[in-house]
């Protein structure tokens, strides 16, 4: 038996978004990722596995700080996307 191969997540960068404007262009560099290569790459590839994978990674409230789970940022926001192109 072969061992289970994962897709990555994509390679859009969360860490500068700090304001709306900054969450829209973060979503433009994901789109165009997902246009390139993630289509073929992501973990969850269809709306439905990644808004799945959002609703789960939410809910777990996996965040690098504890202080940042309840505290709802444009950052978050866009960490939280990130993870549910991969999050299983």
């Amino acid at each position: 038996m072969q061992p289970m191969e994962y897709g990555r997540a994509t390679t859009a960068d969360p860490s500068a978004v700090a304001s709306r404007d900054d969450f829209a262009q973060f979503l433009e560099q994901v789109l165009a990722d997902y246009r390139a290569t993630g289509r073929d790459e992501w973990e969850n590839t269809t709306l439905e596995s990644v808004l799945d994978a959002l609703g789960a990674f939410a809910a777990a409230r996996v965040v690098d700080k504890p202080e940042d789970q309840e505290s709802p940022t444009w950052r978050l926001f866009a960490s939280m996307l990130v993870a549910a192109t991969a999050y299983e």
